[in-house]
């Protein structure tokens, strides 16, 4: 039944928007900082921080730096980081082997941030791309990327993450059967409380630009990923999916690109319940940081009229290169 107002004047909408302490009373979504996820990325030496030019803000850190910006992090109340590391060319493969190397730079910075903050979640990304001299998040052969054969990489990848201390497992490879495989792994292992949050449904998308050129993928990749990334037409595939994933012991789900797919992340949310989540992606963070550079739009409004979109739209939390700077407005 569609709720009704009263006639002009018994109703007066704008009653309760005429103060701060009445809008602050029937606010519908809140944001807070532990709704923030922040992704961060590795590189190898030491007391290095060098900035991503198409991510104005955003640098890649040594494995010392990393741990400096984890204490940040929980200093500014930020519950969880994301770690992705940006792999020298020469040392990418055809059989990505340093994807599920003990020591590679991933594992290093997971063992060096629970040294040192050990409070802090700590999330991955289980994907080969970074690993692969194709650049593409599985092996490939003859121009096909092999599923299965992907899927043991990605369990070996997966173990080694959790036994240097991963909280929080985020396979972003899209491939078929790989969260059972994984939670499988995880079991055997002795992992029984590493969580999965699972890209139950990441789009074939053109805004993850900056990305590649933090990770140095962007050079390498050859064609494209639309045979297991989805199409951006579909909606109720990405439904199918996260039933799925969910179904096979993905504890939560993330819709990636964020606020192109709000819709998703809405859709996602009613159906399923689960804890959601949407990833902010680099090219919505950088047209936002260019328009704000060029004094088009307020950048600290703009930056959090669009965290408070995710939670319109349902998550219950959201990967942002923005989480420092949201946090310190959040704590002011």
């Amino acid at each position: 039944m569609e709720p009704r107002l009263a006639p002009f004047p018994a109703s007066r909408p704008r009653r309760t928007r005429a103060t701060a302490p009445l809008r602050a009373l029937v606010q519908e979504n809140t944001l807070s900082v532990n709704d923030l996820i922040w992704p961060v990325f590795v590189r190898d030496g030491t007391d290095v921080e060098e900035p991503i030019p198409s991510m104005p803000g955003v640098s890649r850190r040594s494995v010392d730096r990393i741990v400096t910006a984890a204490k940040e992090a929980a200093g500014l109340g930020i519950p969880a980081i994301c770690l992705f590391p940006y792999i020298e060319p020469s040392l990418k493969t055809e059989d990505c082997a340093g994807a599920w190397d003990p020591d590679n730079l991933v594992n290093t910075a997971i063992r060096a941030i629970k040294d040192a903050v050990p409070d802090i979640a700590i999330m991955t990304d289980v994907a080969l791309d970074p690993y692969n001299i194709n650049g593409h998040d599985g092996f490939v052969v003859d121009g096909e990327i092999l599923n299965d054969e992907t899927v043991e990489a990605l369990v070996k990848m997966t173990v080694a993450q959790a036994d240097a201390g991963a909280d929080i497992i985020g396979p972003s490879d899209m491939m078929d059967g790989r969260i059972g495989a994984m939670r499988a792994g995880l079991e055997a292992a002795g992992h029984r409380n590493v969580t999965i949050m699972s890209y139950a449904a990441k789009y074939a998308s053109a805004f993850y630009g900056p990305f590649r050129d933090a990770v140095g993928a962007s050079g390498a990749l050859k064609g494209d990923k639309k045979t297991y990334q989805m199409d951006p037409g579909n909606s109720d595939e990405a439904l199918r999916l996260v039933a799925r994933d969910l179904s096979e012991g993905a504890d939560m789900v993330m819709i990636k690109p964020g606020l192109p797919y709000l819709d998703i992340c809405r859709r996602v949310k009613d159906a399923f319940g689960a804890p959601t989540f949407a990833y902010q992606v680099s090219g919505e963070y950088a047209m936002i940081q260019a328009a704000a550079q060029n004094g088009w739009v307020d950048g600290e409004k703009v930056m959090m009229e669009s965290l408070m979109a995710f939670k319109r739209a349902g998550c219950d939390g959201i990967l942002t290169y923005f989480a420092p700077e949201a946090a310190r407005l959040l704590n002011a």
